[in-house]
């Protein structure tokens, strides 16, 4: 024969336990859901392009587009005076300089222009094929190294 043992009705805090655990899981979604951050507003090329120093970049990348570097070099400078809001604008107006600079035989300027690029944006590379043009590619691989250090001048 098998003893049952009476059924007892559950106390106080037994029945409020899944009331509790109810409310206090609402309350962390509602919680978590009010964390969330909101999406970034959606930034247009009309946006950026009412931009004063945004719209002389662009114009400067038609205009070397165009084969017009005495353009280029006049709204990459305008660009880069009116205040770029990118790192990666910047170093664009840079380089847009930097191969003007080069395809008119001023090489040192090139180089700065190359270096300001990367000083902008420390991601600034140029692409596989602009790395190997034969005016720029070795101006800019020397921009790469270390800049020299002026020598003290001997006592």
């Amino acid at each position: 024969m098998t003893t049952s043992s009476p059924q007892r009705a559950p106390g106080p805090i037994a029945r409020a336990l899944p009331r509790t655990l109810f409310a206090a899981l609402a309350t962390s979604v509602v919680l978590l859901a009010g964390c969330e951050t909101p999406p970034p507003p959606a930034v247009g090329v009309m946006d950026v392009a009412d931009r004063p120093a945004e719209r002389a970049l662009l114009t400067a990348m038609r205009a070397y587009d165009d084969a017009d570097y005495p353009a280029v070099e006049r709204n990459a400078d305008q660009a880069l005076k009116l205040g770029l809001a990118s790192p990666r604008d910047q170093a664009t107006a840079h380089k847009l300089r930097a191969f003007v600079y080069c395809t008119s035989d001023r090489a040192s300027p090139c180089e700065a222009e190359f270096r300001a690029a990367r000083e902008a944006d420390p991601k600034f590379e140029l692409s596989k094929a602009e790395a190997g043009h034969p005016l720029w590619g070795p101006v800019y691989l020397k921009s790469r190294q270390p800049a020299p250090q002026p020598q003290p001048a001997p006592q």
